[in-house]
């Protein structure tokens, strides 16, 4: 059975098409959802994609924190669901208090578009089990608000129990502390990330095909349960 994996789409998405097209070269049905709609339609797992959700109004994911599918989101993540941020969408989840910290404007006030090189620093996520830990991965980064930021404590323990999941190889661009640019859940099954892995599946579109494993992970994990 093909499993079913949700894109969601709130007022600003950009990012949603490329996200459906990633999960759909990873083997699996994408299913979209409407930010209004307060339904997931039976899925198996989530992607909240990149891009400017309500215009950023306020700050970035505050509004779309509020929209009526983040209420089924944020219960079906209690339940296990994997549930994956990109960009916006880890804003999103962070403001939702699905994964820790928050995410302030780049170090410069200047927004970054580059491709940039990352660390897979936990492989042991639902959406990292094919990468090898420490692989380096070749992805887009495009963002004006995506610096990570936590206080030390939080910080220290995100370190501590293995929950940093993606970084900077070389200093972080935008400023986000200790070189952080994707965290997980304390189960491994919430990932967020700034750069954009649906934007690497391809050579023949993109910088590498580095970033279609995060959509072949969830599939292996979704089948093993």
């Amino acid at each position: 059975m093909t499993a079913k994996v949700g894109v969601i789409t709130f007022p600003g998405t950009l990012d949603d098409t490329d996200a459906a097209r990633a999960v759909r070269r990873a083997g699996a049905e994408a299913v979209p959802l409407w930010h209004a709609d307060a339904e997931l339609h039976g899925v198996d797992a989530v992607i909240v994609p990149g891009g400017f959700s309500y215009g950023d109004y306020l700050r970035a994911g505050a509004i779309a924190r509020f929209a009526p599918v983040m209420g089924p989101v944020i219960e079906a993540a209690g339940g296990g669901m994997p549930v994956l941020g990109i960009c916006n969408g880890f804003q999103i989840l962070c403001e939702a208090g699905l994964l820790p910290g928050a995410m302030t404007r780049n170090a410069g006030l200047r927004f970054i578009c580059r491709d940039v090189w990352l660390r897979v620093a936990n492989p042991d996520t639902a959406w990292t089990t094919t990468y090898a830990a420490d692989q380096r991965i070749l992805v887009p980064l495009k963002s004006g608000e995506g610096r990570f930021v936590a206080d030390q404590r939080t910080l220290d323990e995100l370190e501590g129990d293995g929950r940093v999941v993606f970084r900077y190889e070389s200093a972080a661009p935008n400023g986000s502390s200790r070189d952080i640019a994707g965290v997980c859940s304390a189960n491994g099954r919430v990932v967020g990330l700034m750069p954009h892995p649906e934007h690497a599946i391809d050579p023949a579109t993109g910088p590498s095909a580095d970033g279609l494993g995060l959509f072949t992970s969830v599939l292996t994990q979704l089948v093993e349960s």
